[in-house]
C-alpha cells in the first residue's frame, strides 16, 4: 500500500479546510531529518504540482550544534525533489542549552524551543518566505491538548495557521491531519534518509509520556482514537462553563462583566456595534461585554502586550449610559489586577475623557499617539 497517497489526502483536506497555501505564497520548510519533517517535504514538493497553486516551497535546515549532526544526506534528499536545502548555522544554540541544563535533568525544550523558533523565523526572512511550515500532525495535537489540560489547566492544542503580526510570518501545519502511523509506514515505503537522533532529551520528554499515556487509552478503548482526532474540528458540541462567565461582585451592584469566548457573546457585540454604528474589535485581541442588570451596554477590547501591562485598543458605551463607564472600568481594573500587580493600563483611543480623567487616567503618548495611561497599585 502507498502510505504517500494518506499523507497527501490528509494534507489536501487540511489545506481545504484551514485555508493553509495560497497561490503566490513561498513557504520555508523546517527539516530537522526526522519521518515527519521528512514526509512534509517530499509531500509538499508533489503538492505543488497537482494542487493548481502556484506556490514555492524553501526547506531548511538549522544545524543548532548538536554532536552527530549531518546534514548531508538531507541536502542528497531535497536534491533528489529538484529542491535545495538552506541550512542556517545556529551552532550557538547547544552551548547555550548546555549552560541552562539542571545538573540532574536533560537540556530544556522551552528554551530550545522558543531558539529554534526565533532561528527559523530569521531563516525565513532571509530567503523571502512569509509562511513556514511545521510537520505537526494529529497525534501530536492531541498530545499538545492533554499536555496543556493535565499542566496548565488549559483546553488548547496548536492552530493549524497562526500568524505572527510582530514576525511578519504565518506558521501553518499541513500534516495536521495526518495519522503519525501513516507518516512512519510513509517514511519506511519512501526509504527516507531519516537522520539518527541527536538530542539527548528525545524519548524522555512529557510528550513522550503523554504519548504512551494515549496509547493506553487507545488500546483499552479502540473508538477513543478517532473520537479525540474528530473532537478537535467538532465546533458544533463543543460545550463548556465558557459562556457562563460573567464576572460580578457581592456588592448588590448591578453591574457585571462578561468575556467573549463563544458565539453567543460574539453575536451580542457584532449586534450591538452594528446597531451603533461602532468598529468592530480588532482581530486577535480579547474583549468584554460591559452589562448592567443582565443586559449589554458596551464593550472593552483589550490585550496583555507585556507583564503587568495591557492596552486597550477601544471602549464603548451607549449613548446616555457615560455616568455607568466608571463603575465598570473600576471592576474591569479590579479584576486584572487580581493577576497582575502592580498593573499599567494604556488606552489607545481617548473617548469620555471626563469619566477617564476622573478614575486616575493621565494624558500621555504611547509611539507618538495622544492616549490615556494609568497605573494601578492594590
Amino acid at each position: 500500500m502507498r502510505y504517500i497517497r494518506r499523507v497527501l489526502a490528509s494534507l489536501r483536506k487540511a489545506d481545504e479546510l484551514f485555508s493553509l497555501i495560497e497561490s503566490g505564497d513561498r513557504i520555508a520548510l523546517g527539516i530537522s531529518g526526522g519521518k515527519d519533517s521528512l514526509c512534509l517535504l517530499k509531500a509538499m514538493a508533489l503538492y505543488t504540482k497537482f494542487s493548481h497553486k502556484d506556490f514555492h516551497i524553501v526547506p531548511i535546515t538549522l544545524d543548532l550544534g548538536f554532536p552527530g549532526f549531518d546534514p548531508g544526506p538531507l541536502k542528497e534528499f531535497a536534491a533528489s525533489l529538484g529542491l535545495r536545502l538552506e541550512v542556517e548555522d545556529c551552532r550557538e544554540v547547544f552551548p547555550i542549552l548546555q549552560q541552562n541544563t539542571p545538573a540532574n535533568g536533560h537540556i530544556p525544550c522551552s528554551i530550545c524551543s522558543r531558539m529554534k523558533k526565533a532561528a527559523i523565523n530569521a531563516a525565513a526572512k532571509k530567503h523571502r518566505c512569509g509562511k513556514v511550515a511545521f510537520a505537526h500532525h494529529k497525534d501530536d495535537a492531541l498530545e499538545t491538548l492533554f499536555m496543556n489540560m493535565i499542566h496548565g489547566g488549559r483546553v488548547a492544542t496548536f492552530e493549524p495557521s497562526m500568524r505572527l503580526d510582530r514576525a511578519g510570518i504565518t506558521f501553518i501545519r499541513p500534516l495536521i491531519l495526518a495519522r503519525e502511523e501513516d507518516l512512519r509506514s510513509m517514511a519506511k515505503e519512501e526509504i527516507l534518509p531519516v537522520v539518527p537522533r541527536v538530542c539527548p532529551a528525545d524519548g524522555f520528554t512529557e510528550r513522550e509520556w503523554t504519548k504512551n499515556l494515549l496509547a493506553r487509552i487507545y488500546e483499552e478503548r479502540p473508538e477513543a482514537e478517532a473520537n479525540l482526532s474528530s473532537m478537535l474540528t467538532n465546533y458544533k458540541d463543543f460545550c463548556l462553563y465558557f459562556s457562563h462567565i460573567e464576572r460580578k461582585e457581592n456588592d448588590g451592584s448591578p453591574y457585571s462583566l462578561k468575556p467573549v469566548v463563544m458565539k453567543d457573546e460574539a453575536l451580542a457585540l457584532a449586534s450591538l456595534a452594528a446597531k451603533e454604528h461602532w468598529a468592530m474589535v480588532r482581530p486577535g485581541t480579547d474583549a468584554m461585554l460591559l452589562r448592567k442588570n443582565g443586559k449589554t451596554i458596551g464593550f472593552i477590547a483589550f490585550s496583555r502586550v507585556l507583564p503587568h501591562r495591557y492596552v486597550l485598543f477601544d471602549i464603548r458605551i451607549l449613548k446616555g449610559k457615560e455616568e455607568d463607564l466608571g463603575p465598570l472600568l473600576t471592576r474591569f481594573e479590579r479584576l486584572l489586577s487580581r493577576e497582575e500587580n502592580p498593573l499599567e493600563l494604556i488606552a489607545l483611543k481617548k473617548r469620555y475623557p471626563r469619566q477617564m480623567r476622573s478614575l486616575g487616567y493621565l494624558d500621555a503618548e504611547s509611539e507618538g499617539k495622544k492616549v490615556f495611561r494609568k497605573k494601578v497599585f492594590r
